[in-house]
């Protein structure tokens, strides 16, 4: 099995190698900040590679709806959303699925995923599978976290490249999982709140964890 693992940076990069350890089979190339990046960097990384990939892991850091994913906790994508990408309208937000010009949804290696989500619970790890969102903008407001969380129920964390990658993968016909670990609580941005540290070495455990169900 050959695999793809893409971060936005090389923090996230360096947490999930630790986990991993020295495996042949897996690969890494920095995403960049944001979905435009994300994307593109994807995308050439998936065009450039004589031997196509097998899977395509997207790993990082991200927030967390409160009530949904709690800091420090991990979150397995059951699905990678754009909730951001659309149009806003005088009666409210129309996605591009609603306007027929494309989706805003991209599915997952769902067993994949299930299995994942199962190993990291046995390991003593509090992990869940739920929708992960690509936003192009980090939300800072309670308001805003609530639009979110009606026009995706059950949303559990929010992170700015996920859908860029996942579009990259989708149009080579490479699976993709999405694994975040929580390190802030989607809403108002309180900096001295944020646990960083915590969500790198959660993701370092995910990653360990991985390497086994892989």
């Amino acid at each position: 099995m050959r695999v793809l693992i893409m971060t936005a940076v090389a923090p996230e990069r360096d947490a999930v190698q630790r986990g991993l350890g020295h495996d042949s089979r897996f690969e890494f190339a920095l995403a960049g900040v944001g979905l435009a990046a994300a994307a593109v960097n994807g995308a050439m990384v998936l065009a450039e590679t004589a031997v196509p990939y097998d899977l395509v892991v997207i790993a990082g850091i991200a927030g967390g709806f409160p009530g949904q994913a709690e800091i420090g906790s991990l979150v397995v994508a059951s699905e990678i959303i754009a909730a951001d990408l659309g149009v806003e309208l005088l009666d409210g937000f129309s996605s591009l699925d609603d306007l027929g010009f494309g989706s805003t949804r991209i599915s997952v290696a769902a067993d994949l995923a299930e299995r994942l989500t199962a190993a990291l619970t046995a390991a003593g790890l509090d992990a869940r599978t739920a929708p992960v969102l690509t936003v192009a903008t980090a939300t800072g407001t309670a308001a805003t976290a609530a639009l979110l969380a009606e026009r995706v129920p059950g949303a559990a964390a929010e992170a700015m490249e996920g859908f860029g990658i996942a579009t990259a993968a989708a149009l080579r016909g490479v699976p993709v999982i999405e694994i975040r670990a929580i390190s802030n609580a989607v809403g108002p941005r309180d900096r001295d709140a944020w646990r960083i540290g915590d969500a790198l070495k959660a993701l370092e455990a995910a990653s360990s964890v991985l390497a086994e169900v892989l």
